[in-house]
């Protein structure tokens, strides 16, 4: 018995989702012993963890723990796996992996993480920028394959400056660098922060107008890309033959000796993305950093959670006996398993709709009975027994895209941040755009004069208050953006709160107005009230710009 609750003391069990997240938040090494609940931890192993932590006695940054695989949903790609997976977490980041029973390894691996941990606490060197392990796939091997192709591609992360997104060549600059065999891994429209500013442009800082550049950068909307090649094979263009004309072979001058054809092709870029926009004089648009540890940093600062970029979206559709009687159970369930509910709403279908999704069971004799129950406004009404699958869900990539811009079609919103809101509570109410889900399709900064403010104002232009309004907007520059998701009108006027800021402080505290507002007038932010008003203030105001995503609708 005394062995046994040393062994229980030495690794902390973890067997669900939540311990796993909580166990992320340990300072300092954890070591991970992934098991199967079928056979196990490995015990082979127990004995030089214990000898380690006896002799390194560093309680404080070093922890042992045993993961059940079939029991935490971010370790589905260990499941199955016959052989002992041993993960290295420092601070939350997955650092090291070890397949197999490699006990020097393992020893080696756990005495540099630990003595790395204590340089650190004492000074003597700086954190290292650790390559993070992202536990993505369906089963091992998968994950195997998934972290390999991480290690074995080079990125960059560029930023299209406002400049280009006023002059509509943001888009153009994206294609130009896809066609040069350069693939996007990740992008985001944002309002960059001064620290990211000065983080990503240090090396200029010393410049006489770097002060005057970051308030630039700092108040228009710019393009962060993560840009990826792979470092095996250097990315091609396909080749572009030059015309026939050009390439049909001619008598060359008398001594002169034959030129080779496959000279006459142009060949594919073959070089670094930052030459790549030099060469097509695409520099001054878009400024690039391609350090291997700059990027690693700069990554974390703007995609912190890209290693969860690579999970795809799909489409679920509990069908009405579902949906009525086990509602509750089957989305805990699927939060249980890791999946995370970005939207959901209740919905009756057509009979069209209905056939599209029951399509399987079109040649049944009871398809009918299904269409009928799947197009039920009382579906309590409609329990019959039917031999079909109360789930849907998307059956590849190309159909989720389709299917949720059907059932969930981004709408666009006018948004205003007023001229009162100080320049860290404009990034504090950025922060909260994007945390909602919000896209910034468009965005420019601009003083509301009478005109301008008419042109979004109009409803009230009339009323005895509308010249506070005037005077609270022309004590500086407004930022007005148009804001994009599914159901934006009545989620940004959720997010903004009651007009009143002391009424939203009372009614609904973590709203905007509640807390950057100062008075009705002065209430920070201000949105559209429904999509007719929407689409026409967008179009007043954006009339001039060009539209950088055509994809996304303007109403819906």
């Amino acid at each position: 018995m005394a062995g046994k609750k040393r062994e229980i003391q030495l690794q902390t069990v973890i067997n669900s989702q939540s311990l796993w997240d909580e166990m992320l938040q340990n300072k300092g090494l954890t070591v991970i012993d992934v098991y199967q609940a079928w056979c196990g931890p490995c015990k082979a192993m127990q004995t030089l963890f214990r000898k380690l932590k006896n002799e390194l006695n560093e309680d404080e940054i070093l922890h042992f723990v045993v993961a059940e695989a079939d029991s935490v949903a971010a370790l589905q790609p260990f499941r199955d796996n016959c052989e002992p997976i041993f993960l290295f977490s420092v601070n939350g980041k997955i650092v090291s992996k070890i397949e197999g029973a490699n006990a020097p390894l393992v020893n080696k691996t756990i005495i540099n993480l630990v003595n790395d941990e204590k340089k650190i606490a004492a000074g003597e060197i700086v954190r290292p920028q650790y390559h993070e392990i992202g536990l993505v796939g369906s089963n091992a091997e998968v994950g195997r394959s998934a972290s390999k192709d991480t290690l074995d591609r080079i990125y960059s992360i560029a930023i299209i400056k406002p400049e280009a997104r006023n002059t509509g060549k943001t888009m153009e600059i994206k294609e130009n660098i896809v066609n040069a065999g350069f693939v996007i891994e990740a992008e985001d429209n944002r309002v960059l922060t001064e620290n990211q500013v000065r983080e990503f442009y240090s090396q200029i800082a010393e410049q006489p107008d770097f002060e005057e550049f970051v308030s630039l950068m700092t108040h228009s909307l710019s393009c962060v890309l993560v840009v990826s090649r792979s470092s095996e094979q250097v990315p091609l263009l396909e080749e572009e033959i030059i015309s026939k004309s050009e390439t049909e072979p001619q008598e060359p001058p008398e001594g002169q000796p034959e030129m080779d054809p496959s000279s006459l092709v142009k060949k594919k870029w073959d070089s670094s993305l930052e030459e790549y926009l030099v060469k097509e004089n695409m520099h001054q648009f878009c400024d690039v950093e391609e350090d291997v540890d700059n990027v690693n940093k700069l990554i974390d600062i703007f995609f912190p959670d890209f290693k969860n970029m690579k999970l795809e979206k799909t489409l679920a559709f509990l069908r009405p006996d579902l949906f009525q009687e086990k509602k509750e159970d089957v989305l805990n369930i699927i939060k249980n398993e890791g999946f995370h509910i970005l939207m959901q709403r209740p919905v009756v279908l057509s009979e069209e709709e209905a056939r599209t999704l029951c399509k399987e069971y079109e040649n049944e004799n009871y398809f009918d009975k299904v269409i009928e129950n799947m197009t039920s406004l009382c579906a309590q009404f409609a329990m019959e027994n039917l031999p079909i699958n109360q789930l849907y869900g998307s059956d590849s990539p190309e159909a989720a895209e389709r299917e949720i811009q059907y059932f969930f079609p981004p709408q666009n919103t006018l948004a205003v941040i007023k001229p009162q809101a100080t320049h860290a509570q404009r990034e504090m109410i950025f922060s909260r755009i994007k945390e909602a889900g919000f896209d910034i399709i468009q965005m420019k900064e601009i003083l509301l004069t009478k005109e301008h403010a008419d042109k979004i104002y109009y409803k009230i232009a009339q009323k005895d208050f509308y010249n506070g309004v005037l005077e609270v907007l022309s004590e500086g520059p407004s930022l007005v953006m148009i804001l994009s998701k599914w159901n934006a009108i009545a989620d940004w006027r959720r997010l903004m709160g009651p007009t009143d800021p002391s009424e939203a402080k009372f009614l609904s505290p973590n709203s905007l107005r509640a807390q950057f507002g100062i008075n009705l007038l002065k209430n920070a932010v201000h949105g559209s009230s429904n999509a007719t008003e929407a689409m026409q203030s967008i179009n007043n105001i954006f009339e001039e710009v060009v539209p950088e995503n055509p994809e996304n609708p303007e109403e819906n």
